[in-house]
């Protein structure tokens, strides 16, 4: 075990803090929690990736619980997600264990400084990146049922390889692009399919950082100590905060911690 696996009870305050934000805005952990592990503890990208996947899978499955309690889960979205990511996440960690110690630093933290920032953009411009792109769906010939099918299915492979090298990604574009394929449905159905299908995808991604020795088991209890209150926290105090403020905010602070990491 390298000297980052400790019990370290900073690790537990950032992990309610993550977890605390993860409640309040819905945003995946992982777009938070990975650049912390690597910008303020300096863990290395693969083991801040491998360590967040399984923080991100636990939390899921939490969530997972939830929308299948409430009914929010379309079983069909799940399942052409995860049509592309698994294969997806499963070719990613066949290229990323191939890859050497050195250059594989370079190549996860450049994946994880870009997908940062491209997340925080779609973050902030969701409203008007979804007004936009139905607005051409009203003006052309809707989407078929099948052409839904193939396009979830792509989103999912792309989630797969992006979310399996950086952690990142799932919450926010997931939830942005099924805004734009399925307006019909509710937001709520929508984040539940996001959450249910991140499940396989971040345990299998998790389970071959483990295999490749790039999990930290206790760092990763730590995390988990604090972000279970934390999410919690958060969650009560959601509908008290509005989204147009908070929105802002967070897509501001992903993009200085993505430029950090590419610059």
């Amino acid at each position: 075990m390298g000297p980052t696996d400790s019990f370290d009870l900073l690790y537990s305050l950032s992990g309610l803090v993550v977890g605390f934000l993860i409640g309040l805005t819905g945003v995946g952990g992982g777009s938070l929690m990975t650049p912390i592990l690597v910008l303020v503890f300096g863990v290395h990208p693969a083991s801040a990736v491998g360590t967040d996947l399984l923080f991100a899978a636990a939390t899921k499955i939490v969530g997972t619980g939830i929308h299948g309690w409430k009914g929010t889960i379309d079983w069909k979205i799940v399942r052409n997600l995860a049509v592309g990511s698994v294969p997806a996440a499963a070719l990613t960690l066949y290229f990323i264990s191939g890859v050497d110690h050195g250059a594989q630093t370079k190549l996860l933290t450049l994946i994880l400084g870009v997908v940062l920032v491209l997340v925080a953009v779609v973050l902030a411009l969701r409203p008007l990146i979804v007004r936009l792109s139905l607005n051409i769906q009203r003006e052309r010939v809707p989407l078929t049922e099948r052409q839904r099918a193939i396009a979830t299915t792509i989103l999912g492979f792309t989630l797969g390889v992006l979310v399996t090298a950086s952690s990142v990604g799932a919450g926010a574009m997931g939830v942005t692009i099924l805004l734009i394929l399925y307006p019909y449905l509710k937001l709520s159905d929508l984040v539940g399919s996001d959450i249910v299908h991140a499940v396989p995808l971040t345990l299998i991604a998790g389970a071959g950082y483990w295999y490749l020795g790039e999990v930290k088991p206790l760092m990763l209890a730590a995390l988990l100590l604090g972000s279970i209150p934390g999410v919690i926290g958060g969650s009560v105090l959601a509908p008290r905060l509005p989204d147009q403020y908070l929105r802002p905010v967070l897509a501001a602070v992903l993009a200085a911690a993505g430029l950090k990491m590419l610059f």
